[in-house]
């Protein structure tokens, strides 16, 4: 499969799940798409970007009168509205995205916030996880790896079958693709 067989695919499978897709040239417009998610007085947490990122991030959430976290999370777990963080792969075949998350701090960013707003570069979509074991190899090497796949928002459904959204997890995911 082509590379753009594969990013329609994972487009179209990331939708069928309630991700939301957007897509962005720059890693400064991704954060744009980002922000203009948001309300003021909103807190964001985007913990382990590197320092241009992190400035650049951290400037545009004061211009917009947004709280930024950048590390020390368990002390907002009961307060974060938006999580920002790379994805390593996406996977087309399911939509799903696939996240390093071996620092807890990045762990609780996709997992404690509202919306989780995930920026991916389109070479590291996959058409499937077969197609990454070398890859995922590698993320799972250390003893204590955490890498997390996450397809659509948190959703579970109890005995009854009623669909519950955001019970173990962010109610929106957003998938930000990058060149």
């Amino acid at each position: 499969m082509n590379s753009i067989n594969i990013l329609a695919e994972f487009r179209e499978k990331a939708s069928l799940v309630s991700a939301v897709i957007h897509e962005a040239d720059t890693i400064q417009n991704a954060f744009r798409i980002a922000l203009s998610l948001c309300k003021k007085n909103f807190i964001i947490a985007s913990p382990q970007l590197d320092n241009s990122n992190l400035s650049l991030l951290e400037k545009l959430c004061i211009e917009n009168e947004i709280t930024f976290i950048k590390d020390s999370l368990r002390q907002y777990t009961n307060g974060i509205d938006m999580g920002i963080t790379f994805a390593d792969f996406g996977i087309a075949e399911t939509g799903t995205i696939v996240v390093n998350s071996d620092s807890e701090d990045k762990r609780l960013s996709t997992m404690i916030s509202e919306t989780h707003v995930a920026l991916l570069y389109k070479a590291n979509i996959r058409a499937t996880a077969l197609d990454m074991v070398d890859e995922l190899s590698v993320l799972t090497s250390k003893r204590s790896s955490y890498t997390a796949f996450i397809t659509g928002p948190s959703r579970t459904a109890d005995i009854e079958r009623v669909l519950a959204i955001g019970v173990h997890g962010p109610i929106a995911l957003h998938i930000i693709l990058l060149d």
